[in-house]
């Protein structure tokens, strides 16, 4: 089969299309056929040789959606034809086929498709945990969600929204606040006024932060008194050492810094999350939104997309 194999690390032109031998699926694994990966930003720092670096070499790519080909001995609950997708995969989504274990698979259902599950399983389910888990949003909450037209801040607006809070959400540009407004945002501030605007508003439950150090200060000054910061990527670099002292000054906050593997720990907890995404999608309550494919023998261009921050939507990969 085909894969893009990287036994280097640096820049895109690391990414190399190769002939792969794909063994069969151990016990309690599946083989999946893949008809499109995801592309997410941490693909980048792995690539880089940064946070969550492969061992070398490596097939790189943690979501995708494809058929069930083949299955390892005590295997339930699947069947060779199934429609699964998957979101938290230590890697091999970058290939036209990959083994993983069984668990990890979500059984996609009709009139959800292809496109749709291959761009929202880790986005999506990184939103979900995020609105309904990481801090349980309700009615009369004030949530800042920063890259608020990108792929998690747009999924996650809209979950946010059904839950009756508030959102303010962040962006660098006039047209993507535009895109956050029509997602359901009720404010929307450029990255240098959301603190003094989530103030006025008597602060903010929770900010959702995904991009790390040039936000973090600004976002722990938008806070209300025990308010959470819910720091969950870091797309502008890594935040500097916190002081605890300093949470307890600006009001008695807390942090979090949490991952998707945290809030899908077993089959039950992956397939619930998904399974409501997919739900919100056949009922047309949830958009999402495919801004690029890429054929497999492009994947350096993708990369240099993503890392050019051109993004409106998810960025997916063609494997047939």
């Amino acid at each position: 089969m085909r894969a893009i194999i990287m036994n280097h690390s640096g820049g895109p032109e690391v990414l190399t299309l190769q002939t792969h031998t794909l063994p069969a699926p151990r016990p309690g694994e599946a083989q999946v056929t893949l008809r499109y990966a995801g592309l997410n930003y941490v693909d980048t720092y792995q690539r880089q040789g940064g946070r969550q670096a492969p061992t070398l070499p490596a097939i790189l790519g943690k979501e995708g959606v494809g058929t069930v080909t083949a299955l390892g001995d005590d295997v339930t609950g699947l069947h060779v034809g199934q429609r699964v997708a998957f979101g938290t995969a230590p890697g091999g989504a970058y290939a036209e086929a990959l083994n993983l274990p069984a668990w990890m698979l979500a059984p996609v259902p009709d009139g959800v498709t292809d496109e749709a599950a291959a761009a929202v399983m880790l986005q999506g389910m990184t939103a979900h945990y995020l609105a309904y888990s990481a801090f349980p949003l309700t009615a009369g909450d004030l949530a800042v969600v920063h890259a608020a037209a990108g792929g998690v801040g747009g999924l996650l607006v809209q979950l946010a929204r059904r839950t009756g809070a508030t959102i303010l959400a962040t962006a660098s540009t006039d047209a993507k606040l535009h895109t956050a407004h029509d997602l359901g945002a009720q404010l929307t501030a450029p990255y240098d006024t959301f603190a003094a605007l989530a103030r006025e508003h008597g602060g903010a439950s929770v900010v959702y932060d995904g991009v790390g150090r040039s936000t973090f200060q600004d976002g722990l000054n938008a806070l209300r008194v025990r308010g959470l910061m819910c720091l969950y990527g870091a797309a502008s670099g890594n935040v500097d050492p916190v002081d605890p002292q300093a949470l307890n000054s600006a009001g008695g906050l807390y942090l979090t810094r949490p991952s998707l593997t945290h809030y899908t720990q077993n089959a039950q907890e992956l397939r619930w999350r998904a399974g409501e995404l997919f739900d919100l999608i056949r009922s047309g309550d949830l958009q999402v939104r495919v801004d690029r494919v890429y054929p497999l023998e492009e994947i350096q261009d993708a990369h240099r997309y993503i890392e050019g921050r051109h993004t409106l939507g998810k960025v997916l990969l063609s494997l047939q």
